[in-house]
């Protein structure tokens, strides 16, 4: 890799960095830029998955301390993100992902409608939240982006705003630790299994760290409906773009 591609991979990972955080779609700006890099498919799809764990670090270095007030939650949750990582990066490495592949617009269309129905169904709930649905569910979406990966952020936001009630500041910090964590377990095994390009995960990781700094203030000011709106639109858009891919 050129000191040019070097320097073009982390730009890209600045950006996909800062959107995934805001959007959950990091991917559609990160594995087309590995590819465009010289990266093989699979390689790409690996390297991606360990790159974008500087995301979820990013974000919590500069706001994890404010979702931090119930550590039992979120150890919890934090767990099951990491042993729903942990068996989709082991289903990724022993079957084919063109199996799942089918699937995922369908699951993403599915998440980002949640967005938009998110006040209606958390007024049919009651207000209420779900303390057994929730941890399971959290593994279940961690299982697909260990496998997967792309919108799983989409996933990971309509699941926080739908099952607690959590604003849409805290959900976006608590999507990006949840889906560090699940990213970090599958790089763990994608580390030792998969054919990672590591100088093109630290170009992208050393961008999307920054992007995922930055992620937070900018959350921060913009308008919770319109935001949310907002990142169910790119998820239907992602959705119909794999769909037709």
């Amino acid at each position: 890799m050129t000191v040019l591609t070097f320097c073009l991979v982390v730009v890209a990972g600045f950006f996909a960095g800062l959107v995934g955080y805001v959007t959950g779609i990091a991917s559609l700006i990160s594995y087309p830029a590995l590819l465009a890099a010289g990266l093989s498919p699979v390689s790409a799809n690996v390297t991606n998955t360990v790159a974008m764990v500087a995301v979820g670090v990013g974000a919590t270095a500069k706001a994890g301390a404010a979702v931090n007030d119930d550590s039992r939650s979120l150890l919890l949750h934090a767990g099951c993100a990491a042993l729903g990582g942990l068996g989709g990066a082991a289903l990724l490495l022993t079957t084919s992902a063109e199996v799942f592949a089918a699937v995922v617009p369908f699951l993403i269309a599915a998440a980002s409608a949640s967005l938009l129905l998110q006040p209606k169904l958390r007024e049919l709930a009651g207000g209420r939240s779900f303390p057994r649905l929730y941890p399971l569910a959290t593994a279940v979406v961690a299982l697909y982006g260990g496998y997967f990966g792309a919108g799983v952020g989409v996933m990971f936001l309509a699941l926080i705003l739908v099952c607690t009630s959590e604003t849409i500041w805290r959900a976006s910090v608590l999507k990006s630790v949840l889906t560090g964590v699940a990213n970090l377990v599958a790089a763990v095994g994608f580390a030792v299994f998969g054919p990672v390009h590591w100088v093109a995960a630290l170009a992208m990781g050393l961008g999307a760290f920054a992007g995922g700094w930055y992620g937070p203030p900018l959350v921060a000011r913009l308008p919770p409906t319109a935001m949310r709106v907002g990142v169910a639109l790119c998820g239907f858009g992602l959705a119909g773009y794999l769909a037709i891919g």
